[in-house]
């Protein structure tokens, strides 16, 4: 027990150890999740202003939004600061919290990813009992469901890691606290709780990646049996987007945790984190804002009512 205790914080990875490349670094995650912040932030406002984008459809996009918005908060401004003040240092407890959001926040985003590829399902393969089945109710239920779902995970993660004694090297090979990071570093040859705890995990994902295929499965057949061009673009465009963001997070995030660990620092490992915290949370609002015709009708209907409202004061002066 007294090992346990001796290690009171971690020091994240640098990205380099020449102080312009760590300028670089910090001005290139300030930029992406600038354009995250607001990006996701702006589909949160359009989809809670406009009373049009209040389906279901829309509900869960703007959880996505917030799960997005808050896994990339979770480790780029820490990465940020880090890189400037020129100290890589973080809390045992704060590495423990943040170990806990980053599962929490991608656990619940792959949960809440199959869900809305159960909702395109019933839209798409069974739009007559579409609003009976996805009424407001079941959508909060599935919304709380696909959080709890990640907190669980989060939660079971976190203790079976720390429970762990940490007495050797502090530094960990990574940006952020993760698991196999962490794992390198521990004192201990016997994982086998953390190992419970991936299988757990991965059985989960498992389930996620079948749902989400027989989901799109049928929908793809459905499609292509509509006779009408405009009719399989409108399903293909509000469908394929949430394939296409769910392929390239959880490729990078089960590659991630399932690659043999190194020794010594990886890129690989680097660029895989990379694109399962920053990659999704940035993209996703460009991928459902730029492809989507109802989003892009909202911004311009914000951007003229505000316009409106600025010269309403003037017009109606003496």
């Amino acid at each position: 027990m007294a090992n346990l205790t001796m290690v009171t914080e971690f020091l994240l990875m640098d990205f380099s150890k020449n102080w312009e490349l760590q300028v670089l670094h910090a001005m290139l995650f300030l930029l992406i999740y600038l354009i995250a912040m607001v990006g996701n932030l702006l589909i949160f406002t359009l989809i809670s202003l406009n009373r049009h984008l209040h389906t279901p459809m829309y509900f869960f996009l703007k959880n996505l939004s917030v799960l997005d918005f808050c896994l990339i908060s979770v480790t780029v401004p820490k990465s940020i600061v880090n890189s400037l003040s020129h100290n890589c240092s973080i809390s045992y407890l704060g590495c423990v919290l943040q170990l806990f959001l980053v599962i929490l926040f991608a656990g619940s985003e792959i949960s809440l990813l199959t869900v809305m590829s159960y909702d395109r399902y019933i839209a798409v393969c069974q739009p007559l009992h579409y609003e009976t089945i996805m009424i407001k109710e079941s959508c909060v239920r599935m919304a709380v469901a696909s959080r709890f779902g990640g907190g669980v995970v989060g939660a079971m993660y976190s203790a079976t890691t720390f429970s762990l004694p940490f007495c050797g090297p502090r530094e960990v090979h990574q940006f952020f606290c993760d698991v196999p990071s962490l794992l390198r570093i521990s004192c201990s040859e016997k994982h086998v709780a953390i190992y419970v705890s991936v299988a757990i995990g991965l059985g989960l994902g498992i389930f996620c990646c079948i749902s989400i295929i027989i989901s799109y499965g049928h929908i793809i057949s459905t499609v292509l049996k509509i006779p009408a061009t405009e009719g399989q673009s409108k399903a293909f465009s509000t469908s394929l987007p949430h394939l296409i963001v769910f392929i390239v997070f959880i490729i990078t995030g089960v590659t991630a945790y399932l690659k043999p660990s190194l020794d010594s620092d990886s890129v690989l490992d680097l660029f895989l984190s990379i694109f399962y915290t920053v990659v999704p949370p940035t993209l996703n609002p460009v991928i459902y804002s730029l492809r989507n015709k109802d989003m892009k009708t909202a911004f311009r209907k914000l951007i003229t009512w505000k316009y409106l409202s600025k010269g309403l004061p003037e017009k109606s002066l003496p």
